[in-house]
């Protein structure tokens, strides 16, 4: 079992910045390729951006594409979401997942995720 814990959601204005965290614990969370999604009201839940285990092969959403950068610590069993230039656009309840490969074409899937975190909101006001 792998427990992830997101933090650093929060309030903020359009244009602001936040950073995302997301602390593991269990088995090792250098094994497995990590990501973010997200889900707004009455929305599906989507890939937003996901980082192979090496740290080295990136995927992100169009939509956040140039704005947000996901990075791993792997001493720390931590992945990151580092949101800049934030929208209104961008408010949703963000989730973190441990998973396969597949998450970095996007995939959302039950194939691709082995375990899920509990989310953090993050608002933007415009």
């Amino acid at each position: 079992q792998v427990q992830l814990v997101e933090s650093g959601g929060g309030l903020v204005q359009a244009g602001g910045s936040l950073r995302l965290s997301c602390a593991a614990s269990g088995r090792t969370f250098s094994n497995y390729t990590m990501g973010w999604f997200r889900q707004a009201p009455g929305k599906e839940r989507e890939s937003v951006s996901a980082l192979s285990r090496s740290g080295v092969i990136t995927y992100y959403a169009d939509s956040v594409k140039g704005r947000f950068t996901i990075s791993r610590d792997n001493a720390k069993n931590t992945v990151y979401l580092q949101m800049n230039s934030l929208k209104p656009e961008d408010t949703a309840v963000y989730y973190c997942a441990a998973g396969t490969l597949s998450l970095l074409k996007g995939e959302v899937g039950s194939n691709a995720i082995h375990y899920w975190g509990k989310g953090a909101l993050v608002t933007v006001s415009s």
